[in-house]
């Protein structure tokens, strides 16, 4: 039987972090939705039909070596809501720190009130990549630093241009 998982997010811009969480997702299920959250209350740096190309750009690779099935949408109500279109029965979680693991349990427990028939699945960082925020990455770039060892070439090469223009 095939298991489907939805891993939300805004994958703005899509970092190694990210990447790590849809490599070991794949011990999870065999085919993973990759789902953009496109809320009208924020917008993001880099526009939304950019960060679906990148996605699949970057994940189709890792989705190949595995053996699974990658999809990418977007979103504009909540995850649960989302991962019943999807018809996933989890949702993926990566977690930093304890302070993501704060809000994300929260997150989950509220997911699992709304829709009890989808499992919240938490992936803490690997070592390497614990560290990657898309937030602070975004923050570097815009003071001039080298991001290079956080995104894949395509995502730098996008955040680059996005921030010349």
């Amino acid at each position: 039987m095939a298991r489907t998982a939805l891993y939300p997010g805004s994958f703005d811009p899509v970092t190694y972090g990210h990447l790590d969480v849809i490599a070991r997702s794949f011990r999870l299920c065999d085919r993973l939705v990759l789902a953009i959250g496109a809320h009208h209350e924020k917008s993001g740096l880099l526009p939304l039909d950019r960060r679906m190309a990148l996605l699949r750009e970057v994940a189709a690779p890792i989705a190949d070596h595995a053996g699974g099935k990658i999809e990418v949408v977007t979103f504009t109500g909540l995850a649960v809501e989302a991962a019943r279109a999807a018809k996933a029965t989890l949702i993926l979680r990566g977690l930093r720190d304890a302070s993501d693991f704060d809000y994300e349990v929260r997150m989950g427990q509220m997911n699992a009130s709304l829709a009890p028939d989808i499992e919240t699945v938490f992936l803490a960082a690997s070592p390497g990549t614990r560290m990657i925020a898309s937030s602070l990455v975004k923050q570097i770039a815009r003071m001039g630093g080298d991001v290079s060892a956080f995104l894949p070439e395509a995502a730098l090469k996008a955040l680059t241009e996005t921030l010349k223009s």
